[in-house]
């Protein structure tokens, strides 16, 4: 990890933000002929896909009733249990967000509001590769249940041997989802936008994956919409040096086994602190770490450690970032809430780490990345639903504003608009 002032910090954001744009135009180049392939093509391009890019031979891509309780039952019926209290959690926190159709009378004969709907299908990519996440199949399914979605359609790539992993099936079966299909990357994107045979179209496209699934979901967005173009994980932990250096370690490395543009990041005021934690992170990696590869790399080349003079600065850096994770390992963390401005999720205190919040405490973990928590925010049933405005006018309402509407319409040169409110009234 590489160990940074606060002044020296702003030349390194942009690099680090922007960590996953290289190679770009290539990428989209085999996104968009995947894209044309499978629009073209349908089914049989999916299965030529999956021959070559998962190394399997199939003859069906829908995943069979039986091939699901096949894998629940397969499950060690402890993590089954597990998955299922984190099912629990996680729909009721996301029960909290439902929306309700509203409307209001500001003046008698007008009604006003908003009416909510759940949207009728979406598309959900489970990623596979590198690690396969049950834990997304929760967090992006049960908000869409929650918000009254007619249906879900799973995407996930299979193994070398044409199935889907176990993990990944028993946890669609907790959740409830049953449509899922063997078929992953940019493919698999082109087919919940466009449809084949076997796949309907979907309304929207949620989840994670390697940067050919975000290119793809970029180029379908329009078609479709999409929750957001999701980058490398990212946990930035901000601390005065009062924490554990162990703690702080294990957290930035939970992030650091991702992938090898995996962000860890420390920002403190404390450079023994700093030192200590650099030193713990690299003796962590070497004693018990499965996935030591990917986490030095993602140090080496994306860890850093900057140094601030006081916790404003401290703060005023993390917001800078915006970090998909934030852990602020403070004494009385909660305090230090308002000080943060952007960030997808805050984990306040040292016995908050980021893994509670990927799995089992409830907030969803798909969040935004490099530094579009700016503007951007977690999944939730909000991002199932869409709001139709509603206006009601009694005539005697409409006639006390008429010519004001028709002068407003006539401002703007557009006299038909006008007319239509004038027309109504010319009898009286």
């Amino acid at each position: 990890m590489k160990k940074y002032t606060y002044q020296e910090s702003i030349g390194q954001l942009d690099r680090l933000l922007g960590r996953s744009e290289s190679d770009k135009q290539n990428v989209r180049d085999i996104v968009l002929d995947i894209i044309e392939q499978v629009r073209a093509r349908g089914d049989q391009a999916l299965i030529d896909y999956a021959s070559r890019f998962d190394g399997c031979t199939l003859t069906a891509l829908r995943v069979t009733e039986k091939e699901i309780d096949d894998a629940y039952a397969s499950i060690d019926p402890k993590l089954i249990a597990v998955m299922e209290e984190a099912a629990a959690n996680i729909r009721a926190f996301h029960e909290k967000q439902k929306e309700a159709t509203w409307t209001y009378s500001p003046a008698p004969g007008i009604t006003l509001g908003q009416h909510i709907t759940p949207l009728e299908r979406v598309g959900l990519y489970v990623p596979g590769g590198k690690a396969a996440y049950p834990s997304t199949v929760l967090m992006d399914s049960i908000p869409a249940m929650v918000a009254g979605v007619d249906s879900i359609a799973m995407v996930t790539p299979p193994g070398k041997d044409g199935r889907i992993n176990p993990n990944i099936l028993a946890a669609a079966r907790i959740a409830g989802v049953t449509e899922i299909y063997k078929t992953g990357g940019a493919q698999a994107i082109a087919a919940l936008a466009y449809g084949t045979e076997s796949v309907a179209p979907v309304n929207k496209i949620v989840g994670p994956g390697n940067i050919f699934v975000a290119t793809a979901k970029k180029e379908v967005f329009g078609q479709v919409a999409i929750d957001m173009i999701a980058g490398p994980s990212e946990v930035l932990i901000l601390s005065d040096g009062s924490a554990s250096p162990v703690y702080a370690a294990a957290d930035l490395l939970s992030q650091a086994e991702h992938d090898e543009m995996a962000m860890p990041i420390l920002v403190t005021t404390d450079e023994a602190f700093a030192d200590a934690v650099i030193a713990e992170v690299y003796r962590q990696i070497e004693a018990d770490l499965s996935r030591k590869a990917i986490a030095r790399s993602s140090v080496d080349d994306y860890g850093r450690v900057f140094l601030c003079d006081d916790l404003d600065q401290a703060f005023d850096l993390a917001n800078a970032i915006a970090p998909e994770h934030m852990e602020i390992m403070l004494p009385e963390a909660m305090d230090y809430l308002e000080k943060v401005r952007n960030a997808g999720a805050i984990f306040l205190g040292s016995y908050t780490p980021e893994p509670l919040g990927d799995y089992f405490a409830g907030p969803n973990h798909t969040l935004p990345t490099s530094g579009t928590a700016k503007f951007s925010s977690p999944l939730g049933v909000y991002d199932f639903t869409k709001r139709s405005s509603i206006l009601s006018y009694s005539e005697d309402a409409l006639g006390q504003a008429a010519s004001k509407i028709a002068a407003f319409a006539r401002s703007e040169g557009l006299d038909a608009h006008a007319k239509s409110i004038e027309r109504r009234f010319e009898n009286d």
